[in-house]
Protein backbone atom coordinates (compact mmCIF):
# COMPACT_ATOMS: atom_id res chain seq x y z
CA UNK A 1 0.00 0.00 0.00
CA UNK A 2 2.78 2.41 0.97
CA UNK A 3 4.64 1.56 -2.24
CA UNK A 4 1.54 2.43 -4.28
CA UNK A 5 1.19 5.80 -2.53
CA UNK A 6 4.88 6.50 -3.07
CA UNK A 7 4.57 5.70 -6.79
CA UNK A 8 1.59 8.04 -7.11
CA UNK A 9 3.56 10.84 -5.42
CA UNK A 10 6.49 10.30 -7.77
CA UNK A 11 4.11 10.23 -10.73
CA UNK A 12 2.55 13.55 -9.71
CA UNK A 13 5.97 15.12 -9.13
CA UNK A 14 7.13 13.96 -12.55
CA UNK A 15 3.95 15.31 -14.13
CA UNK A 16 4.44 18.74 -12.52
CA UNK A 17 8.13 18.78 -13.49
CA UNK A 18 7.35 17.94 -17.11
CA UNK A 19 4.60 20.58 -17.26
CA UNK A 20 6.97 23.21 -15.85
CA UNK A 21 9.71 22.21 -18.29
CA UNK A 22 7.33 22.48 -21.24
CA UNK A 23 6.08 25.89 -20.03
CA UNK A 24 9.66 27.17 -19.67
CA UNK A 25 10.55 25.82 -23.12
CA UNK A 26 7.56 27.58 -24.70
CA UNK A 27 8.40 30.83 -22.87
CA UNK A 28 12.04 30.59 -24.02
CA UNK A 29 10.92 29.97 -27.62
CA UNK A 30 8.51 32.93 -27.60
CA UNK A 31 11.08 35.28 -26.04
CA UNK A 32 13.86 34.17 -28.41
CA UNK A 33 11.97 34.16 -31.69
CA UNK A 34 8.62 35.92 -31.44
CA UNK A 35 7.88 38.52 -28.74
CA UNK A 36 9.93 40.08 -25.96
CA UNK A 37 9.02 42.63 -23.30
CA UNK A 38 11.03 45.84 -22.81
CA UNK A 39 10.75 48.72 -20.35
CA UNK A 40 11.21 52.36 -21.41
CA UNK A 41 13.75 53.91 -18.98
CA UNK A 42 14.26 57.36 -20.55
CA UNK A 43 12.32 60.17 -22.21
CA UNK A 44 14.02 60.08 -25.61
CA UNK A 45 10.86 58.80 -27.35
CA UNK A 46 8.35 61.17 -25.69
CA UNK A 47 5.58 61.88 -26.73
CA UNK A 48 5.29 58.44 -28.40
CA UNK A 49 6.61 56.49 -25.41
CA UNK A 50 6.68 57.57 -21.78
CA UNK A 51 9.15 56.71 -19.03
CA UNK A 52 7.66 53.68 -17.32
CA UNK A 53 5.98 52.25 -20.41
CA UNK A 54 6.39 48.50 -20.76
CA UNK A 55 6.13 47.35 -24.36
CA UNK A 56 6.11 44.18 -26.41
CA UNK A 57 8.50 43.93 -29.34
CA UNK A 58 7.94 41.83 -32.45
CA UNK A 59 11.19 39.89 -32.94
CA UNK A 60 9.76 37.68 -35.68
CA UNK A 61 9.06 40.46 -38.21
CA UNK A 62 12.60 40.91 -39.49
CA UNK A 63 13.65 37.26 -39.24
CA UNK A 64 14.86 34.60 -36.81
CA UNK A 65 18.22 34.67 -35.08
CA UNK A 66 20.18 32.19 -33.00
CA UNK A 67 19.39 32.97 -29.34
CA UNK A 68 22.00 35.17 -27.58
CA UNK A 69 23.78 35.91 -30.88
CA UNK A 70 23.43 38.33 -33.80
CA UNK A 71 23.41 35.53 -36.38
CA UNK A 72 20.14 35.28 -38.32
CA UNK A 73 18.78 31.87 -39.26
CA UNK A 74 16.09 33.34 -41.52
CA UNK A 75 15.80 36.89 -42.88
CA UNK A 76 12.36 38.25 -43.79
CA UNK A 77 12.90 41.97 -44.33
CA UNK A 78 14.82 45.00 -43.07
CA UNK A 79 13.34 47.80 -40.95
CA UNK A 80 11.48 50.44 -42.92
CA UNK A 81 11.76 54.20 -42.58
CA UNK A 82 9.54 55.46 -39.77
CA UNK A 83 9.40 52.24 -37.74
CA UNK A 84 10.25 52.34 -34.03
CA UNK A 85 12.84 49.61 -33.47
CA UNK A 86 14.64 48.07 -30.49
CA UNK A 87 18.33 47.36 -31.03
CA UNK A 88 21.56 46.60 -29.25
CA UNK A 89 23.28 49.92 -28.57
CA UNK A 90 26.36 49.93 -30.86
CA UNK A 91 28.58 51.54 -28.22
CA UNK A 92 27.63 49.00 -25.53
CA UNK A 93 25.78 45.99 -26.92
CA UNK A 94 24.77 44.92 -23.44
CA UNK A 95 22.19 47.73 -23.51
CA UNK A 96 19.00 47.90 -25.59
CA UNK A 97 17.80 51.19 -27.10
CA UNK A 98 14.61 52.13 -28.91
CA UNK A 99 14.53 54.84 -31.59
CA UNK A 100 12.79 55.63 -34.87
CA UNK A 101 14.33 54.75 -38.24
CA UNK A 102 15.02 57.95 -40.20
CA UNK A 103 17.67 56.87 -42.71
CA UNK A 104 18.07 53.60 -44.61
CA UNK A 105 21.23 52.24 -46.27
CA UNK A 106 22.31 54.63 -49.04
CA UNK A 107 20.11 57.53 -47.89
CA UNK A 108 21.52 61.05 -47.87
CA UNK A 109 20.41 63.13 -44.89
CA UNK A 110 20.68 66.83 -44.17
CA UNK A 111 20.05 67.91 -40.57
CA UNK A 112 19.82 71.65 -40.13
CA UNK A 113 18.31 73.02 -36.94
CA UNK A 114 14.95 71.29 -36.55
CA UNK A 115 14.70 70.47 -40.26
CA UNK A 116 15.39 66.97 -41.57
CA UNK A 117 15.80 66.28 -45.27
CA UNK A 118 15.95 62.72 -46.58
CA UNK A 119 17.30 62.44 -50.12
CA UNK A 120 16.56 66.12 -50.64
CA UNK A 121 12.96 66.00 -49.36
CA UNK A 122 12.00 67.42 -45.95
CA UNK A 123 10.00 65.24 -43.59
CA UNK A 124 6.38 66.43 -43.58
CA UNK A 125 5.43 67.99 -40.27
CA UNK A 126 2.25 69.71 -39.05
CA UNK A 127 1.85 71.54 -35.74
CA UNK A 128 -0.36 70.09 -32.99
CA UNK A 129 -2.10 72.69 -30.81
CA UNK A 130 -2.49 71.99 -27.08
CA UNK A 131 -5.41 73.07 -24.89
CA UNK A 132 -3.05 74.22 -22.15
CA UNK A 133 -5.77 75.71 -19.94
CA UNK A 134 -7.50 72.32 -19.64
CA UNK A 135 -4.36 70.28 -18.87
CA UNK A 136 -3.80 71.20 -15.20
CA UNK A 137 -4.11 68.23 -12.87
CA UNK A 138 -5.04 65.82 -15.65
CA UNK A 139 -3.29 62.64 -16.77
CA UNK A 140 -3.94 63.57 -20.39
CA UNK A 141 -3.07 66.81 -22.17
CA UNK A 142 -5.98 67.60 -24.54
CA UNK A 143 -5.23 68.81 -28.06
CA UNK A 144 -7.25 71.12 -30.28
CA UNK A 145 -9.44 68.89 -32.50
CA UNK A 146 -8.40 70.41 -35.81
CA UNK A 147 -7.78 68.77 -39.20
CA UNK A 148 -4.25 67.65 -38.28
CA UNK A 149 -5.32 65.97 -35.03
CA UNK A 150 -8.25 64.30 -36.78
CA UNK A 151 -6.03 62.95 -39.56
CA UNK A 152 -3.73 61.15 -37.10
CA UNK A 153 -6.55 60.20 -34.71
CA UNK A 154 -5.13 62.26 -31.83
CA UNK A 155 -7.26 63.55 -28.96
CA UNK A 156 -4.70 63.93 -26.18
CA UNK A 157 -1.05 63.45 -25.21
CA UNK A 158 -0.04 61.65 -22.02
CA UNK A 159 1.04 63.98 -19.23
CA UNK A 160 4.73 64.24 -18.30
CA UNK A 161 6.64 66.74 -16.21
CA UNK A 162 7.75 69.74 -18.27
CA UNK A 163 5.31 69.20 -21.14
CA UNK A 164 4.72 72.98 -21.35
CA UNK A 165 8.28 73.52 -22.64
CA UNK A 166 7.73 71.72 -25.95
CA UNK A 167 6.06 72.14 -29.32
CA UNK A 168 4.27 69.11 -30.75
CA UNK A 169 3.99 67.96 -34.34
CA UNK A 170 2.47 65.20 -36.42
CA UNK A 171 5.30 63.97 -38.63
CA UNK A 172 5.30 61.63 -41.60
CA UNK A 173 8.39 59.44 -41.86
CA UNK A 174 8.13 56.96 -44.71
CA UNK A 175 4.61 55.53 -44.43
CA UNK A 176 4.33 56.17 -40.69
CA UNK A 177 2.39 59.09 -39.17
CA UNK A 178 3.66 59.72 -35.63
CA UNK A 179 4.23 62.41 -33.01
CA UNK A 180 7.42 64.33 -32.27
CA UNK A 181 8.29 67.19 -29.98
CA UNK A 182 10.85 70.01 -30.08
CA UNK A 183 11.97 72.59 -27.54
CA UNK A 184 12.84 76.24 -28.23
CA UNK A 185 16.55 75.61 -28.67
CA UNK A 186 17.30 73.94 -32.03
CA UNK A 187 20.84 72.73 -32.60
CA UNK A 188 22.92 75.19 -34.65
CA UNK A 189 24.92 72.29 -36.11
CA UNK A 190 24.48 71.26 -39.74
CA UNK A 191 25.06 67.59 -40.52
CA UNK A 192 25.28 66.06 -43.99
CA UNK A 193 25.16 62.29 -43.71
CA UNK A 194 25.20 59.30 -46.02
CA UNK A 195 24.01 56.07 -44.41
CA UNK A 196 26.48 53.24 -45.14
CA UNK A 197 25.42 49.79 -46.40
CA UNK A 198 23.87 47.43 -43.82
CA UNK A 199 23.24 50.28 -41.37
CA UNK A 200 20.40 52.61 -40.40
CA UNK A 201 20.22 56.13 -38.96
CA UNK A 202 17.89 56.53 -35.96
CA UNK A 203 16.49 59.40 -33.92
CA UNK A 204 14.28 59.77 -30.86
CA UNK A 205 10.87 61.43 -31.16
CA UNK A 206 11.93 63.81 -28.37
CA UNK A 207 14.13 65.41 -30.98
CA UNK A 208 16.09 67.91 -28.89
CA UNK A 209 16.52 65.53 -25.94
CA UNK A 210 17.67 62.24 -27.40
CA UNK A 211 20.99 60.46 -27.58
CA UNK A 212 20.86 58.87 -31.02
CA UNK A 213 22.67 58.49 -34.35
CA UNK A 214 23.44 62.22 -34.36
CA UNK A 215 25.72 61.59 -31.39
CA UNK A 216 27.07 58.04 -31.64
CA UNK A 217 26.60 57.01 -35.26
CA UNK A 218 24.77 54.36 -37.23
CA UNK A 219 23.10 51.13 -36.10
CA UNK A 220 24.22 47.92 -37.86
CA UNK A 221 21.25 45.96 -39.20
CA UNK A 222 22.53 42.90 -37.37
CA UNK A 223 21.94 44.76 -34.07
CA UNK A 224 18.20 45.13 -34.67
CA UNK A 225 16.12 43.03 -32.28
CA UNK A 226 12.62 43.88 -33.43
CA UNK A 227 9.83 46.38 -34.02
CA UNK A 228 7.91 47.99 -31.17
CA UNK A 229 4.30 46.73 -31.04
CA UNK A 230 2.22 48.09 -28.18
CA UNK A 231 2.25 49.20 -24.54
CA UNK A 232 1.02 46.48 -22.17
CA UNK A 233 1.73 48.32 -18.92
CA UNK A 234 2.51 51.95 -18.06
CA UNK A 235 3.67 53.20 -14.67
CA UNK A 236 3.77 56.92 -13.86
CA UNK A 237 6.51 57.07 -11.23
CA UNK A 238 6.06 60.81 -10.66
CA UNK A 239 2.39 60.48 -9.72
CA UNK A 240 2.79 56.97 -8.30
CA UNK A 241 -0.05 55.59 -10.38
CA UNK A 242 -0.79 53.61 -13.52
CA UNK A 243 -1.49 55.26 -16.85
CA UNK A 244 -4.60 53.22 -17.64
CA UNK A 245 -5.20 55.08 -20.90
CA UNK A 246 -1.92 53.74 -22.33
CA UNK A 247 -2.67 50.05 -21.77
CA UNK A 248 -2.93 48.38 -25.17
CA UNK A 249 -1.78 51.50 -27.06
CA UNK A 250 -0.23 50.54 -30.41
CA UNK A 251 3.08 52.22 -31.22
CA UNK A 252 3.28 54.11 -34.48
Amino acid sequence: MNDLIEKKKKGKLREYTESLAVALLIAFFIRSFAIEAFRIPSGSMIPTLMIGDHIFVNKFLYGLRVPFTKKRIVHFRNPERGEAVVFMYPVDEGKDFIKRVIGLPGDRLLLQGDEILVNGKPLERSSIAIRAGEAKGRSLIPVVPDAVASEVGLRAISYFQGWEDFHYYAETTGRVHHLVQYDDFPSPAVQEIEVPPDHIFVMGDNRDNSSDSRDWGFVPLENIKGKAMFVWLSVDFERKTLRWDRFGKWIK
